[in-house]
């Protein structure tokens, strides 16, 4: 399990604070969070521009369970997942997450378990 957040810039784009990515020679524009997480994110942040969320590939109690759909091509990277529902509302979030999820995990899981913090 792991603690991860999510800071929202003046500019409206959303980026995991992530310095061991950089620190390991990985570029900012990498951890910015696009094609439907940035709207996962305000959803989940509640107008707020800075969410924290625990996240695990193992279920842990009461976190919301994110599936990812299709791998995809190594080109690109990542995959798309969706998140059905978010502290009991329905959202049916469909999202791209990119490679630096496997950063963050060491793969790309099938499942993510996240929590608000």
């Amino acid at each position: 399990m792991q603690t991860h957040t999510f800071v929202k810039e003046q500019t409206g784009q959303w980026f995991i604070d992530l310095p061991d990515y950089l620190a390991n020679g990985g570029q900012k524009g990498d951890l910015q969070m696009v094609e439907g997480a940035d709207t996962m994110l305000d959803v989940i942040a509640n107008g707020h521009h800075k969410v924290t969320l625990t996240m695990a590939d193992e279920p842990f109690e009461k976190a919301d369970e994110v599936t990812l759909l299709e791998v995809c091509d190594p080109t690109i990277g990542g995959g798309i997942y969706l998140l059905e529902s978010f502290e009991g509302k329905k959202v049916n979030q469909h999202m791209w997450l990119c490679a630096v999820t496997e950063f963050v995990f060491g793969y790309l899981p099938e499942k993510i378990f996240v929590k608000r913090a």
